[in-house]
């Protein structure tokens, strides 16, 4: 099995579905009351909140580098980097920058969407999405 294969097209369903959009929302709440705290522009909150859609941009060269770029975007291994360097920088921007990014994962999970094999834009690690999900 190569690693950008699914297990299988299952879904997360019952209890554990709702605790993952549930986490999804509280990244969501908490990620936007702390940038709140930090006095910086709503506008930049709503010009950057959707940016890390762009990876959407990458599946134009094929399913597995769109699905690396998107996870790449869409992992909390990004925000928590930015924060670290937020610190070490002592720079709000950069914290407020963490924060929205943070925001936008919580807002996708909270939604429903995973982070996707190279498969196919559908089959995320949450299951299958869309279109596809309904003939599953």
């Amino acid at each position: 099995m190569s690693l950008g294969q699914p297990l299988d097209h299952a879904s997360v369903a019952g209890v554990p579905k709702v605790l993952l959009r549930l986490e999804g929302m509280a990244l969501l709440a908490l990620a936007t009351a702390v940038y709140g705290f930090m006095d910086l522009s709503w506008w930049l909150y709503v010009a950057l909140f959707f940016a890390p859609d762009v990876s959407f941009a990458a599946y134009g060269a094929g399913p597995r580098l769109g699905a690396m770029v998107y996870n790449a975007l869409h992992s909390m291994v990004g925000p928590a980097l930015l924060v670290g360097v937020g610190f070490l920088a002592d720079s709000p921007i950069l914290l407020g920058g963490a924060a929205i990014w943070a925001a936008h994962i919580g807002f996708d999970r909270m939604l429903g969407y995973g982070l996707k094999y190279g498969t196919g834009f559908n089959d995320t690690h949450l299951g299958r999405i869309g279109r596809a999900q309904a003939g599953a």
